[in-house]
């Protein structure tokens, strides 16, 4: 999610909340502990060189159970950092301590921030002589059906 739609969607909520991808929620008292931009500069395995520039919020839940942060909080510390860090609209990540330090993407179903896990790739399959997969499927033929994981096809 781009900054520009987080914050929109900040403005027209009134309780804020996160699903991890496993279903459950952060707790509702969590705190939002740091505001950074994160960039990396890397080299894929094709050679080229590569820059990723993200937003990132880290989500902390302490044991002070009443506390609630609302969205114009958000709000509030967005444009704090923003005149310390003079970031522009960038994607935003979030990064969140279960057994150890998940790095999240943001998504919005319409009620609830969802945090999508990050996955790694290879960018650059063509250098690595990594074949291209062909899909799988099913054939159907006289009404008899073969699976593609029986070796029969």
């Amino acid at each position: 999610m781009w900054l520009s739609d987080f914050k929109q969607t900040l403005g027209e909520l009134d309780t804020l909340k996160f699903q991890l991808p496993n279903g459950q929620f952060v707790p509702e008292h969590f705190h939002i502990t740091e505001v950074g931009i994160v960039t990396r500069n890397y080299i894929d395995c094709g050679g080229m060189l590569r820059q990723e520039n993200k937003l990132n919020l880290q989500l902390w839940v302490a044991s002070d159970t009443d506390h609630r942060i609302k969205p114009k909080n958000v709000l509030d510390i967005l444009q704090l950092s923003k005149k310390q860090l003079d970031y522009s609209n960038m994607e935003v990540d979030i990064e969140y301590q279960q057994s150890t330090i998940g790095r999240y993407e943001l998504d919005f179903d319409g009620a609830v921030f969802q945090l999508i896990n990050t996955q790694t790739a290879c960018l650059a399959p063509d250098q690595c002589g990594i074949p291209h997969e062909k899909p799988r499927v099913r054939i159907y033929a006289n009404g008899l059906s073969c699976n593609p994981d029986s070796d029969c096809c």
